[in-house]
């Protein structure tokens, strides 16, 4: 009996010891996850890129932003100036976006980017117009808006931003075709768009001429140019042409081609593409005609493609450009990403 109770005896301290073994190491165990968890939710940095913003705030660099409700009796037509027909336009949804925009969208987007950029995106024109309408909540026949805008815009992401508030204030839906000024507006021409939100003043001059645009109630005018923001001149840290001594951009503009410097041009009739070519030294005679920088291809690179494609090419093969703001700072802060 006596040895049945020892031997109980040594399996119970046996046990104990164990016990007690389990118990010193748990602190150790419960430690290390924690370590890794913090390391998990440490936010990655972005990857630098160099691309500076060299020269900007220049008076003939100013970047205006206009709304327009298309005309749903336009001549509409494709790409090949055929005419279209049967177009059916949301006109209340245009005019129920635009008065967004216009009216309690105002503060918002003169507000946006300042959080995250330390400055602002986009400003408030001191004569912009100005909605105090209601809006209607959507219907069935009127929940869906096209919208055509730029790159630019989009990019910046403050559309990514507005457009929630609004479909979920209002229960509209807004489709957003993204290009450069001229085929966005060349995609309302053909009927594919409601309304646009574009910066050149040009061609919307042109879009209202050829009866495209229409006048939505309680505005005086077609164009309804309410924001704008800057165009800068960006280039490599190192900036070769010293563009960041020149007095005025156009002088800049000059430095670069007298130097041959490589220079991306988006090159897609945008609003972007649009003030480039009104900033280089006229005896250049650079258009949007590819015959008339053939001279230059060894420096002027001409890409046919948005903002961020172009600035991502400017990075890599550390050129010059022209870009708007806010796409840029976008640009920056992702690490060279559009997203």
């Amino acid at each position: 009996m006596k040895k049945i109770i020892s031997i109980f005896s040594v399996l119970a301290l046996t046990l104990g010891m164990v016990a007690c073994g389990s118990k010193a190491q748990a602190p150790a165990e419960t430690t290390a996850p924690v370590t890794e968890t913090v390391k998990e939710t440490e936010a990655p940095k972005a990857p630098s890129v160099n691309l500076e913003i060299l020269l900007e705030r220049d008076d003939s660099m100013i970047n205006n932003y206009s709304l327009l409700a298309v005309n749903d009796a336009a001549p509409f037509v494709n790409a090949d100036g055929v005419a279209v027909n049967d177009v059916k336009l949301n006109t209340a949804g245009a005019d129920a976006l635009i008065n967004f925009m216009l009216g309690e969208g105002e503060s918002l987007a003169a507000n946006y980017g300042y959080d995250k950029y330390g400055e602002y995106l986009f400003y408030l024109k001191d004569d912009a117009p100005k909605s105090t309408i209601e809006i209607p909540k959507a219907t069935d026949d009127t929940k869906t808006i096209r919208l055509s805008t730029t790159t630019s815009v989009n990019d910046s992401g403050l559309l990514s931003y507005l457009l929630p508030i609004f479909e979920e204030k209002y229960g509209y839906k807004v489709e957003v075709y993204s290009a450069g000024t001229g085929k966005s507006i060349a995609n309302a021409k053909a009927g594919n768009a409601d309304l646009i939100l574009v910066h050149a003043k040009a061609q919307e001059e042109k879009f209202i001429s050829d009866g495209f645009a229409r006048t939505v109630a309680g505005f005086d005018k077609e164009r309804l140019t309410y924001m704008y923001n800057y165009f800068v001149l960006c280039g490599p840290a190192e900036d070769p042409a010293h563009v960041k001594e020149a007095s005025t951009v156009k002088d800049a503009f000059k430095a670069i081609a007298d130097g041959k410097y490589l220079f991306v041009s988006r090159g897609d009739k945008s609003g972007t593409h649009t003030k480039e070519l009104s900033l280089w030294p006229e005896d250049l005679k650079i258009t949007d005609d590819p015959t008339t920088f053939e001279a230059y291809k060894d420096w002027y690179i001409s890409s046919n493609a948005g903002m961020g494609v172009c600035l991502t090419q400017a990075a890599e093969r550390g050129a010059y450009i022209l870009s708007d703001k806010a796409t840029f700072l976008t640009f920056k802060a992702n690490g060279g990403v559009i997203k």
